[in-house]
């Protein structure tokens, strides 16, 4: 997997100052993207072991709040695979810090999975485990609301993945 950046302290994605990686990869090609320029599963620099170190090493910060998966698309499913141990790393050493993961794809609290089957892997339930926040659906230009927090159009959801797993109906973190 590749990643096109890492916003070292960002506080637009996500509560709190976080680290927010931004995959390469994107099949879903919303009109309007903010970041198109990720849609290229080659763009940007390989996800080596030592990037994913210095960013775990980054997390070790007090005043920061946690992680923001972003891209491009988190949970294409090659993404999918390659940030499963990243992730599970991190939550093992930071167990406090909380995981936002931004997708175009909608989750299906039902069954824990995402609704477009095709998206879900052998890796999709476990790396949604470690997820805690999770803002779906796709970038709807239409639907655009700069005043919405942590999502860019109206039909997007800021989704409380464990609760929402829980219950089996979505429950949102963000109103």
């Amino acid at each position: 997997m590749n990643y096109a950046t890492i916003k070292w302290t960002d506080i637009a994605n996500g509560e709190g100052v976080r680290i927010s990686l931004f995959v390469s990869g994107c099949t879903r090609r919303c009109k309007n993207c903010f970041n198109a320029v990720a849609w290229d599963f080659d763009y940007g620099s390989p996800f080596t072991k030592e990037v994913q170190e210095s960013i775990l090493q980054g997390l070790e910060a007090d005043y920061i709040s946690g992680l923001s998966l972003l891209g491009g698309e988190p949970l294409e499913p090659d993404n999918q695979r390659a940030l499963l141990p990243f992730v599970r790393e991190a939550k093992k050493r930071f167990p406090q810090k909380n995981v936002w993961c931004y997708t175009g794809n909608t989750f299906d609290p039902e069954t824990g999975l995402l609704k477009e089957k095709e998206k879900n892997t052998e890796v999709t339930e476990e790396l949604l485990s470690y997820i805690d926040v999770l803002v779906d659906g796709e970038f709807i230009e239409e639907k655009k609301n700069i005043r919405l927090k942590f999502r860019g159009s109206s039909n997007q959801r800021v989704l409380d993945v464990k609760k929402s797993k829980i219950l089996k109906t979505p429950v949102f973190y963000l109103d």
